[in-house]
């Protein structure tokens, strides 16, 4: 009787990263704390907001669901601004105040959710406390 030898793929373990998160405002305090290592598969921001919000239940402080919620009543339209104005699309926007930071630069500065992370890199999730008087 002949052997029949069947090739089935091996899956290669996706790398990962190993990032310091840091967090301020509402963050912090559903934490407990204002930093931590956080190792993830990939290497990009996206990946890395997935798999932390994934684990630890602070998406909804930081990003928004929908347009309305990255917005706030009296911000001027990006079209009547001076300059170059960058908006990060659609569901991939933080609410209104919140920001996500890599290195100390705004996400929509760089390359959006798809910025690339490397080891050591820093990931600020902000989101400040208001208060009005």
């Amino acid at each position: 009787m002949e052997t029949k030898t069947i090739d089935t793929p091996t899956e290669t373990p996706q790398a990962t990263t190993t990032i310091e998160a840091r967090f301020t405002g509402h963050v912090r305090t559903a934490l407990g704390t204002h930093r931590l290592e956080y190792t993830f598969e990939g290497d990009t921001l996206r990946e890395f907001l997935e798999a932390f919000f994934d684990e630890y239940d602070v998406r909804d402080l930081v990003m928004a669901r929908r347009e309305a919620d990255a917005t706030t009543r009296g911000w001027v339209k990006a079209e009547s601004l001076p300059g170059t104005w960058r908006k990060n699309p659609e569901g991939d926007q933080t609410r209104a105040y919140a920001r996500v930071l890599v290195n100390g630069v705004f996400n929509e500065s760089l390359a959006g959710l798809d910025t690339e992370l490397q080891d050591g890199d820093r990931v600020a999730l902000v989101y400040p406390f208001l208060f009005c008087l």
